[in-house]
């Protein structure tokens, strides 16, 4: 594969110089506390801040003025399918709570370092019953919050060379290719749930996410990587072992649990692919990358300048929602790409943005930050 992506990927900078512009990747184009951002117009903060717009007809942060059909179909979701909605989403969750703690009885999890326990490494009819119910409990959920079908594209790239000895050495094949991360955009806390209901692998998360009720000991039985986002200390070094392990595992080892990465780090509108973090790349392994899409006319589901509160209540009132994916080749790194991982992660992303039809975006997090700063800032509406 890693020949077949040949004309899609970049050649190593050949420079100090290029070195030095990449590395300037992370840095804020604005100063949050610049005064710049107030004085920009809505047009032009919105320009800027492209990844991050939300465009439907509830206005940038969900608060804009409806028309009066809009206000009607509301106050009908509203009395009709939001309390089934909710209360068999919160049956469907409370069930695999008490799936996930019976199979857990009695069996002491496994610890990385003193801040990563799971049950992921559980062998034998207690994974089986935790992945199956999870996958299948998954769907159910997405199917209760109005995803009826989900439209799956499997892409075979144009380059693809189709050899007439695909028996031979075809066990070796298999198991160079194997994927021990996927690799997905990030638009929704949805995206979770589909990666639930469709592999079932590990996540990053935050560290608070173990404490939560009910939710804490599905994220172990997941396997998680908890991480402390805002912290700065010596762990975050450990974290990245501790994926880059959990990565080499998964390829050598299918029983293993995958990886499920998103490298941009933070949510977008769906249109755009951020510049991607490093951490998924380092172990050198091939990934899968996988695009998701939410076609909508009325209520966008990207999580961005709208509170959670205010985004689920709008979901739960969708009558029907749309989810579609694309699923690419397993990518094989490159000897040019095993020894840079920015050139690996660069080159993935390209290869993304291309087959999704995304534009590339060199803002971030920190972008995304002033953005929503400056939105809370001005009570001007889309």
């Amino acid at each position: 594969m890693a020949s077949e992506l040949h004309q899609l990927r970049f050649d190593p900078p050949q420079s100090n110089a290029s070195d030095e512009s990449s590395a300037q990747d992370d840095r804020p184009l604005l100063n949050p506390d610049s005064d710049a951002v107030a004085d920009d117009d809505s047009d032009d903060l919105h320009q800027k801040y492209a990844p991050f717009v939300r465009r439907d007809v509830y206005g940038t942060m969900g608060r804009g003025e409806l028309p009066w059909m809009e206000k009607v179909l509301l106050a009908i979701a509203l009395v009709t399918i939001v309390p089934i909605r909710v209360v068999i989403g919160m049956s469907l969750l409370f069930l695999y709570y008490m799936i996930c703690r019976v199979c857990t009885l009695f069996h002491d999890p496994n610890r990385e370092t003193d801040e990563q326990e799971d049950y992921a490494h559980m062998v034998g009819w207690r994974r089986s019953v935790i992945v199956c119910t999870g996958r299948f409990l998954s769907r159910a959920m997405l199917f209760v919050l109005g995803f009826y079908w989900i439209s799956e594209v499997y892409r075979i790239l144009p380059n693809e060379d189709k050899s007439t000895n695909e028996n031979e050495g075809q066990e070796k094949s298999q198991e160079s290719e194997r994927p021990g991360a996927i690799i997905s955009n990030h638009v929704s806390y949805l995206d979770i749930l589909y990666h639930m209901s469709s592999s079932f692998p590990s996540f990053v998360a935050k560290r608070s996410v173990a404490n939560i009720p009910l939710v804490g000991i599905i994220s172990k039985c997941l396997g998680c990587v908890y991480v402390q986002r805002e912290s700065k200390t010596s762990d975050s070094k450990g974290v990245s072992g501790v994926v880059s392990e959990r990565i080499r595992e998964a390829v050598k080892n299918s029983s293993a649990p995958m990886m499920m990465l998103f490298p941009e780090g933070t949510t977008t509108n769906g249109e755009f692919l951020l510049p991607f973090k490093t951490g998924a790349f380092l172990s050198r392994a091939p990934v899968l990358p996988l695009i998701l899409r939410y076609p909508y006319q009325r209520f966008s589901l990207a999580w961005e300048s709208i509170t959670g509160g205010r985004h689920f209540l709008l979901l739960l009132c969708q009558f029907v929602n749309h989810m579609e994916v694309i699923r690419l080749p397993v990518y094989v790194p490159s000897p040019e790409e095993k020894n840079d991982p920015k050139l690996y992660a660069n080159n993935v992303r390209r290869l993304m943005a291309k087959e999704g039809n995304m534009m590339l975006s060199d803002i971030g997090l920190a972008e995304k930050r002033v953005y929503l700063a400056a939105l809370n800032g001005t009570p001007r509406q889309c």
